[in-house]
């Protein structure tokens, strides 16, 4: 008996993260639910994507590092059924990632030599 190949039924952001970074690559996740109800990842080579800022690299969306907006608003849409469209409104951090305390080993040292 010959197997039936799977369509995507519908599709689905799962995004890592609320927000989009600035001056970086920021992967916009897609997932599709199969036919067969199991779930597949997505990419460029099933989605058309689009945003109304920044470009596209693939599934990678590249801002700016000082870009105007505050929001970017995704749209996929499933390149063998273009009625299957997804849109998503994203926020763009505007808080800087807080700087990390450096790993100074002399301090370590120093440390243990007073509890020890």
């Amino acid at each position: 008996m010959a197997s039936k190949a799977q369509k995507v039924e519908s599709i689905h952001y799962n995004l890592y993260t609320d927000s989009l970074k600035k001056g970086v690559h920021n992967y916009i996740n897609v997932d599709g639910k199969m036919t067969d109800g199991s779930w597949k990842p997505l990419t460029a080579k099933e989605l058309k994507f689009e945003s109304d800022y920044g470009k596209f690299e693939g599934n990678d969306l590249v801002l700016p590092e000082n870009p105007p907006v505050k929001t970017v608003t995704v749209t996929v849409t499933l390149k063998e059924n273009p009625k299957k469209s997804e849109k998503i409104a994203i926020a763009i951090k505007q808080k800087p990632d807080p700087i990390l305390p450096t790993y100074d080993p002399d301090a370590e040292m120093r440390s243990r030599r007073k509890r020890g």
